[in-house]
């Protein structure tokens, strides 16, 4: 039969048979690894949110009292004890966002523990990002969402291909729990992590995404995990502009790909066993904290205060200060990640992203390209392009950043924008950073 009437008629069989139990049976599954992992990265969550915010009270105290230095490095220093205990046993699974083993395990180039991986990362992961270091929790929460499909399959007679569906069910669920953002979750799946667009995998997915979000919903409320309210739209005569500050930020996530991929060498430097590469940041952290508490994290906090800042104060001053955040923040953001510990890379893109947009966009206020409520646009669709180039998923990046955001007002710019700096990112050399270090991770 030729290949045409062949589709033909699989569509017809498709359409005209109902939903099999067995299909229906994979939902509910799908559907219990999203509550079970939206219950658990919302508790992730919440210690990671009121501890950052602790550390707002800490560190001003601290810096009137320098006395109190004495037991917080104490502490810092069997943080560092105890997370080497933790890595020790199972670091090739814990270092990092967990999303290179992730691949590894669909490639089966790689086999976990997803039990010991489970409660390792849940623990590291809480040592490495509650005293401040510029790591993102989304990493954990999906490598933890997939620890959860693996267990919940393993528990199950069923076939390879469906525990195989569960594991990728816990991975869109866990980008949908740390974020808030269902879609997301699923078309990071997709785009990052299987490169397969199979309806019976996109709807169980879905499912999960959707349960682990209403989870978190419970927990933290319906507002968006990073509200920023865009009401202002673009001139039509700043899209222009958008063509060299997409250049820019191309140039900049082809460094940021450059940097990261290369901390490996930089930590072979130092003459510490790996598992206590932890003690670099965590210990350098603190002058920072003692200078501004609020860059710590990961951190939507910080993008808050950078989005409230008045855009019409001088210029110098802002973009010197913008300036100095960034570096700090893309500094120790390597330093943060390269330290072999559990953490996600995709909030200290974001934050960098933001801080990007802010500085264009006092630029172009003050040079009256763009009327002062446009500050805000260039945040949100800057956060997105930086995002979408160095991840090398530009889809994945403009729909978390409309989920996260709350607002779909900034569609095309942010499109636009995004795509400008994927290419030019991609014409450098720019390569899929998670295949990059899965294959610096496990070489054949």
């Amino acid at each position: 039969m030729p290949t045409s009437q062949s589709n033909i008629k699989r569509a017809r069989d498709v359409l005209s048979k109902p939903m099999s139990m067995a299909f229906i049976s994979l939902i509910g599954k799908a559907i219990v690894v999203g509550a079970v992992t939206g219950f658990l990265v919302s508790i992730f969550r919440w210690i990671i949110d009121h501890t950052l915010k602790g550390l707002m009270v800490i560190y001003p105290t601290m810096a009137h009292h320098p006395q109190l230095l004495i037991p917080y490095i104490a502490a810092t220093i069997l943080i560092i004890f105890i997370l080497s205990k933790i890595l020790k046993s199972s670091l090739l699974d814990l270092v990092g966002s967990g999303v290179p083993q992730i691949e590894a395990i669909l490639l089966n180039e790689h086999k976990m523990n997803a039990w010991s991986v489970l409660w390792r990362k849940f623990v590291g992961g809480l040592l490495a990002i509650c005293p401040g270091l510029f790591l993102g929790r989304e990493g954990p929460c999906i490598q933890m969402g997939a620890c959860i499909g693996q267990l919940f399959g393993e528990k199950l007679n069923i076939s390879e291909k469906e525990k195989r569906f569960l594991l990728e069910c816990g991975v869109a669920a866990g980008l949908s729990a740390a974020f808030s953002a269902p879609l997301a979750g699923v078309i990071f799946l997709l785009e990052e992590i299987t490169f397969d667009f199979h309806p019976q995998g996109c709807i169980t997915a879905l499912a999960a995404a959707i349960t682990s979000d209403f989870v978190t919903i419970l927990f933290f409320g319906v507002r968006p995990c990073l509200y920023i309210p865009v009401h202002a739209n673009m001139p039509k005569d700043s899209y222009s502009w958008l063509l060299l500050l997409g250049i820019l930020i191309g140039f900049l996530s082809f460094g940021y790909q450059y940097t990261l991929l290369n901390l490996r060498w930089w930590y072979s430097k130092i003459k510490l066993p790996q598992i206590y590469h932890s003690a670099v940041p965590l210990l350098l952290i603190i002058p920072i904290g003692l200078w501004n508490a609020r860059i710590l994290g990961g951190s939507h906090d910080f993008i808050a205060y950078v989005a409230g800042l008045d855009q019409n104060s001088n210029l110098t001053s802002l973009l010197g200060l913008f300036v100095t955040f960034f570096i700090i923040r893309f500094c120790f953001s390597m330093i943060s990640y390269g330290a072999s510990v559990p953490g996600g890379i995709f909030m200290p893109i974001l934050v960098l992203g933001a801080l990007i947009g802010a500085i264009a966009g006092v630029v172009m206020i003050h040079q009256n390209i763009i009327p002062a409520q446009c500050y805000l646009n260039f945040v949100v669709i800057s956060m997105a392009a930086y995002f979408g180039a160095i991840e090398e998923a530009p889809f994945t990046a403009i729909t978390l950043l409309t989920e996260m955001v709350g607002s779909v007002d900034q569609i095309l710019p942010m499109t636009i924008l995004t795509f400008i700096a994927y290419i030019t990112s991609n014409l450098l050399g720019g390569q899929p950073i998670y295949a990059s270090l899965r294959k610096e991770m496990f070489p054949k």
